[in-house]
């Protein structure tokens, strides 16, 4: 089988990459590196089944070239982390909504399958007990960056739904609730990275607001196969399924279990969020998933706790810094 990675140097995409070439697909990653890095394909980055393209889901005839001849699309190409959509709002937009449909309509003309990546943040302020896919929706002022970058994955969802819906297209949503694990970066505002990178440092662990706002920490490594597994599922068509931790934790409550699991001498500081991200910051007090359609369909069922997802993280972080390559310093893939 031959699958393009949009976004397949980020992140979830390298983890992603390296599942589907296990697996034995051909794999095609189309990636701008603005916030992936070729250092995160370092593992396979002279597979024979790989081939690497740099550029932009924006750029219509490379999608449309890139996707030529591809059985399935995992289109993952986004803006990445709360520091780039508040400090990049414009180039979130046209990344989510126009990249979207470049990739969506590619995929067509190519008679491909589509799994595309959308994220919790669609549900906004919903703080209900275990948010279902079809939970709604509270979003704040479209004027504020956060919010227009919900918006703008729920109209990739209605873009997606619409290509199923009146084109046929083959293609599954996944909504992503903080998928984290090794590679992933604190640099965009990432909050297990950052705390522990700050532990393993020894130096304060900055905890934004009050810290009592709760999340659910998902392992990259329970969710790449559960991507992989709906993108293939018949009854995935046209929906949208939650991927998403077990365990509901406060962000101060993570902050000292890190320092407790890590050992660290360092001490928790609470920041207000204006000093952190600027005045009218506005943050989701509770998000948690319910995974109960995944399990249906694929049998998702995240196993990794939160002490282990540190120390998996803070074990690649050790391995980063004291290898002696900088990052970014990798700069060439063969192409298969």
């Amino acid at each position: 089988m031959r699958s393009v990675v949009t976004g397949g140097a980020g992140f979830i995409g390298s983890h992603l990459v390296e599942y589907l070439l296990a697996a034995g697909d051909d794999v095609v990653v189309l990636d701008d590196l603005s916030t992936g890095t070729l250092d995160n394909l370092q593992a396979v980055d002279r597979h024979p089944r790989l081939s690497f393209l740099h550029g932009s889901v924006l750029d219509r005839a490379l999608v449309v070239d890139t996707v030529a001849g591809c059985d399935r699309v995992f289109h993952l190409a986004a803006a990445v982390g709360v520091r780039v959509i508040i400090e990049e709002p414009l180039q979130s937009l046209r990344v989510n909504l126009h990249g979207t449909e470049n990739v969506l309509d590619a995929a067509l003309g190519a008679g491909a399958r589509v799994l595309l990546a959308s994220t919790s943040e669609i549900y906004g302020k919903n703080t209900a007990d275990r948010l279902s896919e079809d939970a709604d929706r509270i979003l704040g002022s479209p004027l504020v960056s956060r919010w227009t970058y919900a918006a703008a994955k729920g109209i990739d969802e209605a873009f997606a739904h619409a290509y199923w819906r009146e084109r046929d297209l083959q293609v599954a949503i996944v909504r992503l609730f903080n998928t984290v694990g090794p590679r992933q970066t604190g640099r965009y505002g990432m909050v297990v990275p950052t705390l522990v990178g700050q532990a393993l440092r020894g130096e304060p662990l900055t905890v934004f607001g009050d810290g009592t706002q709760t999340r659910c920490f998902s392992y990259v490594a329970d969710i790449v196969p559960a991507i992989t597994a709906l993108a293939e599922h018949p009854a995935a068509l046209g929906r949208a399924v939650n991927l998403g931790g077990a365990t509901e934790i406060s962000i101060g409550a993570l902050a000292r279990r890190t320092v407790e699991v890590l050992n660290s001498p360092s001490e928790i500081v609470l920041v207000p969020y204006g000093q952190a991200y600027g005045a009218g910051f506005e943050d989701m007090r509770r998000r948690v998933p319910d995974n109960t359609l995944a399990g249906e369909l694929v049998g998702f069922s995240p196993r990794t706790t939160v002490d282990d997802i540190i120390r998996r993280v803070a074990a690649a972080t050790t391995t980063v810094v004291t290898s002696g390559a900088p990052p970014g310093a990798r700069t060439a893939i063969v192409p298969g």
